[in-house]
């Protein structure tokens, strides 16, 4: 499944696609998400769902996490959409799926998804492969961060307007970047064109975490580690809030990971609800 040449998706991106499935797979409905289109690109060992990180009982809160959070921001993408903006940023794209699940929403919108050559390489084989292809209105952006490549120029190449409004987004990201680093990329998103708005994730200090949720976080954090990919960074919400005021954004807001259980998950007979541990930013320009 991997080629060698071009690279794939990192174990988080196939994860996250992992656990998205899982949720229409092992949980009754009604979903907060469905995509098992990701499972179809990831293509995992047919016992897949026996990992241990797959596990549905201990990774219920995690999986329902994940749907939240991609509910959220599809929400938001037809909100903004609705409102006449007409470009969607995604960085760091993995394997998110929302061009093949919403085509009527997507297609409405430009969709520019920027990742790391290799992986972005490897998705586009995939797409074509399983017969998506790659319409004009979703734009695939390489950008070498470890490079230092300018993700900004990388988009404007490929057909991005930064004198219209956009919709940018970046989830699960900012644990791996020092705070200089997610400073800079927030400088960056902060002087797109006035109506820009910007959602991006944030990990909480453990002592800010639910007890029982706090054993999860610990996993996370060693399994990063041993991966080669440790957690940096971790943010109280005014911390980051400071961080996008300082940045230049005009309007600052904290959503809180916890307040999706309510959003999305009120009255479900089953009991699911998303771990606490991840929080939102959503600021606009």
């Amino acid at each position: 499944m991997v080629d060698e040449e071009t690279g794939a998706p990192d174990s988080t991106a196939v994860r996250t696609a992992l656990w998205r499935a899982m949720h229409v797979q092992v949980d009754p409905p009604p979903y907060v998400l469905e995509d098992e289109i990701g499972l179809r690109l990831a293509a995992p060992d047919a016992d897949w769902r026996r990992r241990p990180d797959m596990d549905p009982d201990a990774t219920r809160g995690f999986r329902a996490a994940m749907v939240a959070r991609a509910r959220f921001i599809e929400d938001l993408i037809a909100e903004r959409a609705g409102h006449g903006v007409t470009q969607y940023v995604i960085l760091g794209a993995g394997l998110d799926t929302f061009a093949q699940r919403r085509p009527e929403t997507a297609s409405r919108v430009r969709v520019f998804e920027v990742d790391q050559p290799g992986p972005q390489a490897w998705k586009r084989h995939r797409l074509d492969e399983l017969g998506y292809g790659v319409p004009d209105w979703l734009r695939l952006v390489p950008v070498d961060f470890e490079a230092s490549e300018d993700w900004l120029k990388q988009l404007a190449a490929a057909g991005f307007d930064a004198g219209r409004p956009a919709v940018i987004v970046s989830t699960g990201v900012t644990m791996y970047l020092t705070e200089e680093a997610t400073a800079a990329t927030l400088r960056q998103i902060a002087g797109l064109a006035p109506g820009s708005t910007l959602a991006m994730t944030f990990l909480l200090p453990a002592e800010l975490l639910d007890a029982a949720d706090r054993p999860g976080l610990r996993a996370s954090k060693e399994g990063a580690q041993a991966a080669g990919t440790p957690f940096i960074s971790f943010y109280k919400p005014p911390e980051m809030l400071e961080l996008a005021r300082e940045a230049g954004f005009k309007d600052v807001r904290h959503v809180s990971g916890a307040s999706f259980a309510e959003r999305y998950f009120a009255d479900r007979a089953d009991g699911l609800r998303p771990s606490s541990g991840e929080d939102l930013l959503l600021a606009t320009t």
